[in-house]
């Protein structure tokens, strides 16, 4: 016969076993499971974001005629990779500085990935694609028909430094605690602007961004009688690393198309300023082109 303890323990496994079965829509109904998270997609700015768009906005006033800009490769040096979770740093930088250059409203050619244009390209001389406004029903091929570029930037992300600095204060009185961390780590941008024509560079800049994380906790822990009562609360919050690379990129962008359509230093500054002031930074480091 079963005495109260195991029975009390049976019947706490199959209320266990009952809650998991009425939470769980695909074992009680075969049905897909609603997939949980209600966030909207949203566009995807930084703090310099701003600036760019202010640069439009002066190139329009000073009737400076923008530039036709293109985007090179901008690959990940810091050869920073997990085991698990592979490379630390995104892989698209390229694309967020053709983004920033959509955001100051920049002309651009595609010369990232061509795969689709050569492809079509080879078949519209085979007289493979049809064109029913064509004289001969077919794709023409012109010369001069592809745009060419004035200027493009290439570059890559340099540094990826871990631990430039953390903090940590704990106390314990009596049977309560706490504790908090603060930790510093940062990622650097290196980016050049060619002439297209003479391949000659014509600037360069050179940006990192610092990355903060925070951790804080508090805990309790007390004996009643012959229980013991243990409490702890905590929170860890860490600056998204790959927007931080945006926002270099974007900053790096800003300074290499202010210099090239000559607008003056000033130009967007209250913008950048109150960009830096959010972010907690410093005065970048800006590198003066050939």
């Amino acid at each position: 016969m079963l005495s109260k303890l195991s029975l009390r323990k049976a019947s706490v496994a199959l209320g266990c076993l009952a809650a998991t079965a009425c939470t769980n829509p695909i074992a009680s109904s075969g049905n897909y499971a609603t997939p949980i998270g209600s966030a909207p997609v949203l566009e995807n700015p930084t703090p310099y974001t701003s600036a760019l768009s202010c640069l439009s906005l002066e190139m329009a006033m000073k009737g400076r005629g923008p530039a036709t800009v293109t985007v090179g490769k901008i690959l990940d040096y810091t050869g920073k990779e997990d085991l698990e979770t592979g490379k630390r740093l995104t892989q698209g930088a390229a694309l967020m500085a053709m983004s920033a250059l959509g955001k100051a409203k920049i002309p651009q050619v595609e010369r990232f990935d061509t795969s689709v244009t050569e492809l079509e390209l080879k078949w519209a001389d085979n007289k493979l694609i049809g064109d029913p406004s064509a004289e001969n029903g077919y794709r023409p091929i012109l010369a001069g028909q592809i745009e060419g570029s004035d200027y493009h930037i290439i570059g890559g992300i340099t540094e990826m430094n871990y631990n430039i600095r953390s903090n940590n204060a704990e106390v314990l009185f009596d049977l309560v605690s706490a504790g908090a961390r603060v930790y510093v780590m940062n990622v650097g941008i290196d980016l050049r602007l060619v002439n297209s024509r003479t391949l000659r560079v014509v600037d360069t800049v050179s940006y990192q961004k610092q990355i903060i994380g925070r951790e804080v906790r508090a805990g309790v822990f007390e004996f009643f009688g012959n229980k013991v009562f243990d409490l702890g609360l905590g929170e860890r919050s860490l600056e998204p690393i790959q927007l931080a690379v945006r926002s270099v990129v974007e900053r790096g962008v800003f300074e290499l198309m202010r210099d090239l359509h000559k607008l003056p230093r000033t130009a967007c500054n209250d913008l950048l300023d109150g960009a830096d002031h959010e972010l907690g930074n410093s005065a970048p480091l800006r590198t003066a082109g050939n």
